[in-house]
């Protein structure tokens, strides 16, 4: 079983480009700080290029998540998950690769949902998700194989 998916971050897309339009307006009219403002459109269009989705890939050994076009990755190896589960993370977790501290670590993209992987060691790394209940199934199915 094979397992590939790609969640669109349609907020942070959307958010990200309204912010790039606005500043683009302001630096036309606000020319003596264009340079400033053209410097945070770059930056802008960056941070959109690294995150606009997360991909989830499962191979015969290793869950590779990914940002954006790739360059922020995470690869974890199968045989290193104790415990795999579907979670609600809380609203404030938020988007992107955040550290709750004395928790998890998130990468999440989109919406509250996640699954949850806990490590020999207790720690935990949450993968945001659109279906966390096939992510869970994969990971468990890939993990039974590998074994």
């Amino acid at each position: 079983m094979e397992y590939r998916h790609t969640q669109f971050g349609g907020v942070i897309f959307l958010g990200v480009l309204a912010t790039m339009v606005v500043v683009l307006i302001l630096s036309f009219s606000l020319p003596d700080v264009a340079v400033p403002l053209f410097t945070l459109i770059v930056g802008l269009a960056v941070c959109l290029t690294l995150f606009y989705a997360l991909n989830v890939e499962i191979n015969d050994s290793v869950v590779t998540c990914r940002f954006g076009i790739g360059i922020i990755r995470k690869r974890i190896r199968l045989s290193t998950i104790q415990t795999v589960r579907p979670v609600k993370n809380p609203w404030y977790a938020g988007w992107g690769i955040r550290w709750m501290p004395g928790q998890y670590w998130l990468w999440n993209v989109s919406g509250l949902r996640a699954v949850e992987l806990t490590f020999a060691d207790g720690s935990r790394f949450r993968i945001g998700t659109d279906e966390p209940e096939a992510l869970a199934q994969a990971i468990e199915v890939k993990k039974a194989l590998a074994t």
